[in-house]
């Protein structure tokens, strides 16, 4: 093999990983200039610190987007949050949430995957009214315990198992309440933010359902995609 090789998996994987810090530090970066560079009194730049940490992000890369977000270093990139909204493959309502320095490359490019998966991006408010907006805390907890009884215990209106642990959904103003109230139950939290929660969930089939995680799965993959809200369950 000649010096000049380099193995295609390996190379792969780094861009992954580079593609993922790259998202870690956006958030940290929005967080950091919504509420200030100082984790203790911001519970959205603590929780991203704390998620970047665990997937063992530089932390020089860590401290560059906080002094980003903070004003404090002056690159010319500017981070902003934006929302686009649309139909899916089999006419699912979807909302994704957007980061990105460039929004001249990322609409066009969140059109062509909704194209690509034969739906469509629409204009602001098409898809929005299919959502309503919620508080989401995501976490875990060791033992045994009655998932319905944590959440109303914490204030929290609903609770449903996901990949990792538990999301509990609750009011807008009552997010940091229940996140306190979690945590003084045990709770290990790893997300407290607002979020969408859609209202009805499109009914699909086996076959259908694959085509719609196909196109999730690319949607979320993309650079800019903070989150992606869809009518599935």
């Amino acid at each position: 093999m000649g010096k000049g090789w380099k193995n295609p998996i390996k190379v792969a994987n780094a861009q992954k990983k580079g593609a993922v810090f790259t998202k870690l530090a956006r958030e940290i970066q929005v967080a950091a200039k919504m509420g200030g560079p100082d984790p203790v009194m911001n519970s959205r730049l603590r929780l991203a610190i704390d998620v970047a940490k665990k997937q063992q992000c530089p932390n020089d890369t860590i401290d560059r987007a906080i002094k980003k977000g903070a004003g404090l270093l002056d690159d010319g990139s500017i981070i902003e949050e934006l929302m686009y909204e649309g139909y899916g493959p089999h006419g699912i309502g979807v909302l994704v949430e957007c980061q990105t320095d460039n929004r001249n490359r990322t609409v066009p490019e969140i059109r062509t995957i909704f194209k690509s998966h034969e739906g469509n991006m629409g204009e602001n408010g098409s898809v929005a009214w299919m959502f309503e907006r919620v508080a989401l805390l995501e976490g875990h907890k060791d033992g045994d315990f009655d998932p319905e009884e944590e959440a109303i215990e914490a204030g929290a209106n609903e609770v449903e198992k996901s990949e990792d642990g538990y999301s509990f959904y609750g009011d807008m103003e009552n997010m940091e309440n229940i996140r306190k109230a979690l945590l003084a139950r045990g709770w290990q939290i790893t997300t407290a933010e607002p979020s969408y929660k859609a209202k009805n969930i499109t009914e699909l089939t086996e076959e259908q359902m694959k085509d719609v995680v196909e196109f999730l799965n690319e949607m979320d993959e993309h650079d800019d995609t903070h989150r992606v809200h869809a009518t599935i369950k």
